[in-house]
């Protein structure tokens, strides 16, 4: 037991004055068994390496690199460095001086890490060097807020159907803006994305936008950007847009040829009707015009055969006058004289007439015809207001050929019945 005290203690003693030596674990020996390793200071390394600096505007950095060696015989270098920064060759002190001009000028960012290369090199022994890195932060005391800047004017006017268009400039400070959202009181969705600057906002103004009950015939839209940084400060732009009611004209176009086929359709049909009544009137007046001459060939006949001597021949001149008259009830039973038919026949063809002066007058000038709703407007109640007015006028139930009935209805023999004659007193 008195050896293995002194043995420890020999030990104890060692172990507490060697200030050089490391007592590591040998692997080829039981855990209690331990060797003594002595590492010599030879290597070359900077013992005060510091490997992140930051430094606000106006402010100077001085700081002396140490090394465990002479640097009287080694050489100091800096590698990728930003501007103003500095490394005295000989001792090893960096500099820096973070003047704002150079902020101002671009040179230099804000919360930008830049990675400096430092190294140091023995003179007389090239391969005695060390390269290593630190990185070199500016931040300002002074905060510059970032701006969103559209490329429009805060307030725009357009009409329905308009498309607008602009770009999301950013002025950006201290923090530059990162990520840009919108929103606004109507639902008014980019067609192009907005997600950060200089995306462009692109919306379409549908034609429905305004409604009737929209004060004035317009609609205010406001729309909010939103940008934020980093640190979610935010900064907002409102654009304001009034969209005016306007007509959606392609539509207006197809609505106005729609109505326009409609009426002449219409009026196809009300000159088959004006035949029809025009035939039936023709016939008419042939029947009466055959009872009229056969009535009038009795009463001459009568006259005639009065004058004759044979007693015969006078009994038959006495009857044929009776004929005659017998004649004139026949023909108002057999082809009556009906005045509605030449009247209604004279309205159809006057309201023909007019659809036909209505369309010419009312057709569509141009690309863009400004009048083009009230001409629609005009046309459709004219020809709501003849098909109240004729409904009771027969349809014909045939096949109608355009060229024919318009053959008929411009016959000079036809339009030469229904013009107005100068009466004479």
């Amino acid at each position: 037991m008195g050896i293995k005290k002194v043995i420890v203690a020999v030990l104890f003693f060692h172990f507490s004055f060697s200030g050089q030596a490391q007592i590591l674990p040998d692997t080829l020996y039981k855990d209690t068994l331990y060797k003594e390793v002595n590492y010599a200071d030879s290597a070359l390394r900077i013992r005060n390496i510091n490997p992140y600096f930051t430094l606000h505007v106006d402010s100077t950095l001085k700081y002396a690199f140490e090394i465990n060696k002479d640097q009287s015989q080694y050489y100091w270098y800096l590698k990728n460095s930003p501007v103003g920064l500095k490394i005295n060759k000989d001792n090893g002190v960096l500099t820096f001086k973070a003047e704002k001009s150079y902020f101002l000028s671009g040179k230099l960012k804000y919360d930008y890490e830049y990675k400096v290369n430092i190294g140091i090199q023995n003179l007389n022994n090239p391969a005695d060097r060390i390269d290593t890195s630190i990185i070199l932060l500016f931040y300002s005391t002074e905060i510059i807020p970032s701006k969103i800047k559209p490329t429009v004017t805060n307030t725009l006017y357009i009409d329905e159907g308009d498309t607008i268009s602009f770009k999301l400039q950013c002025d950006n400070g201290s923090f530059p803006i990162e990520e840009i959202t919108y929103f606004s009181n109507y639902q008014a969705k980019s067609i192009t994305p907005v997600n950060k600057c200089n995306d462009d906002y692109t919306w379409y103004a549908p034609f429905d936008f305004v409604k009737d009950t929209d004060k004035d015939r317009q609609k205010l839209l406001d729309i909010y950007f939103v940008g934020t940084n980093k640190f979610f400060t935010r900064d907002t732009a409102i654009i304001h847009v009034y969209i005016r009611e306007n007509i959606n004209y392609p539509q207006r176009v197809l609505e106005f040829e729609k109505l326009k086929k409609d009426v002449s359709d219409y009026i196809l049909l009300l000159k088959s009707s004006f035949r029809i009544v025009d035939r039936k009137l023709k016939k008419t007046k042939k029947t009466r015009t055959g009872f009229d001459l056969g009535s009038a060939a009795t009463g001459l006949g009568g006259t005639v055969f009065s004058s004759l001597p044979n007693s015969d021949q006078k009994t038959v001149g006495k009857i044929l006058p009776s004929v005659g008259v017998a004649l004139v009830p026949v023909k108002e039973a057999t082809a009556p004289n009906v005045s509605a038919d030449q009247n209604t026949a004279s309205l159809i063809r006057n309201s023909i007439k007019r659809l036909e002066y209505l369309i010419a007058d009312n057709t569509i000038v141009g690309d863009r015809d400004p009048d083009i709703l009230s001409k629609t407007k005009k046309l459709k109640d004219e020809l709501k207001q003849l098909q109240i007015q004729l409904i009771d006028i027969p349809i014909a139930d045939e096949k109608l050929d355009s060229k024919e009935l318009d053959a008929y209805f411009n016959n000079p023999k036809v339009n030469k019945k229904y013009k107005v004659r100068k009466t004479t007193n």
